[in-house]
């Protein structure tokens, strides 16, 4: 038997008797400030190794709560996110369909008012065949009643014209193109000419280059072209919008003028078009263009009135000068005339009233009126 072990059964047998002690004083009713105080005590040495061991094993707990917790997570985390995905995707498509109502509606009210028949289509590639610089791809065809030098448009105004039809699909030279030529007008006038399309690769952004026969054609910033309309309405049908004059170029001695247009359309943007698959059963003119705005709408009137009673007055003023000179042509329309052998009536006076001094002229032959001459 080692040395050590009556100490060792001494020092257990003490703890083992003091033990016993401390649980029969601590079951005791009441305090015990002997128990009270060896607790006390023992909280306050255990208490830093209580709190440590729990510092070492919560994170382990914790991970292996996670741990066991992970597969079902991850399957949570993942539905959440493809639902997610799948509500981003169905705004997106909503956004999308109702620009396209928008577009659409936009279409048939330009083809209303220039009466064309159209096909709506949609425009689902830009591409660049057969050399063509713009060019796009739309998802109708032969079978759609589309063949080629079609006029497209959209509810701006000119897209361009089809130059090759398939039987689902069809290609469009835009107007940007440097292959593109359209016969044009200016809006209200007979001065005619040629737009050419400025795009020299894909993706260019330059103007319209729009060529007027005439050198002496009157041509500003501001004014708007139309189409001039071929023979049978192909390549081009009448009447619809080309661009604006943005810019006009000095050109003295020239034979002709030429100006920069910005097209009506937005050909970076293009989604619904029309082919217009039937012309109009005269030319619409300049009815296909969107009112310009009356400089009167956006002025403010100076005395702090409403805008819309002053931007009637011009019209107010002239409605009545038109019914003054109206009333006036009624009067000498039914004031009677003088006899062929009746001397004129003398109109010296400016007193009394004229009808009366007329009539005394009319009526006394070789009279001379109320007054000398």
């Amino acid at each position: 038997m080692p040395r050590g072990a009556p100490k060792a059964r001494l020092a257990l047998g003490v703890l083992v008797a003091a033990s016993v002690a401390l649980i029969v004083l601590d079951s005791r009713d009441g305090v015990n400030p002997v128990t009270g105080a060896a607790r006390l005590a023992g909280e306050t040495a255990f208490a830093p190794l209580s709190a440590g061991v729990s510092a070492l094993s919560g994170p382990m707990s914790g991970a292996l709560d996670t741990v066991a917790a992970a597969p079902g997570a991850a399957d949570r985390i993942a539905e959440l996110e493809k639902a997610n995905q799948d509500l981003r995707a169905e705004l997106a498509a909503r956004d999308r369909d109702a620009g396209r109502s928008a577009q659409l509606g936009d279409l048939l009210h330009l083809s209303g008012l220039g009466g064309y028949e159209i096909v709506p289509a949609q425009a689902v590639t830009r591409v660049s065949p057969r050399g063509y610089a713009d060019a796009v791809t739309l998802d109708v065809g032969t079978r759609d009643g589309v063949a080629e030098d079609m006029t497209v448009i959209n509810g701006d105004g000119l897209v361009g014209r089809v130059v090759q039809a398939g039987r689902s699909t069809s290609t469009v030279l835009l107007i940007t193109d440097g292959a593109s030529a359209v016969g044009a007008r200016l809006e209200g006038s007979r001065e005619i000419g040629v737009a050419d399309g400025g795009s020299g690769f894909l993706g260019d952004g330059a103007p319209l280059r729009f060529e007027l026969m005439s050198a002496d054609a009157r041509v500003k910033e501001g004014d708007r072209v139309v189409t001039l309309g071929s023979h049978d309405g192909t390549p081009f049908v009448p009447g619809v919008p080309v661009g604006t004059v943005t810019e006009v170029e000095k050109t003295p001695g020239a034979i002709t003028r030429t100006a920069d247009l910005e097209p009506a359309v937005d050909i970076g943007t293009l989604d619904v078009v029309g082919v217009v698959v039937g012309g109009p059963p005269e030319d619409p003119r300049d009815s296909v263009l969107p009112p310009r705005e009356r400089p009167g709408d956006a002025a403010e009137p100076a005395s702090g009135g409403d805008p819309a009673d002053a931007a009637d007055e011009p019209a107010a003023e002239d409605d009545a000068g038109d019914g003054a000179a109206r009333d006036t042509e009624e009067a000498e329309a039914a004031e009677p005339s003088a006899p062929a052998d009746a001397p004129p009536p003398d109109g010296g006076g400016t007193e009394g009233d004229p009808a009366r001094e007329e009539d005394a002229a009319a009526g006394a032959p070789g009279g001379d009126g109320p007054e000398g001459r």
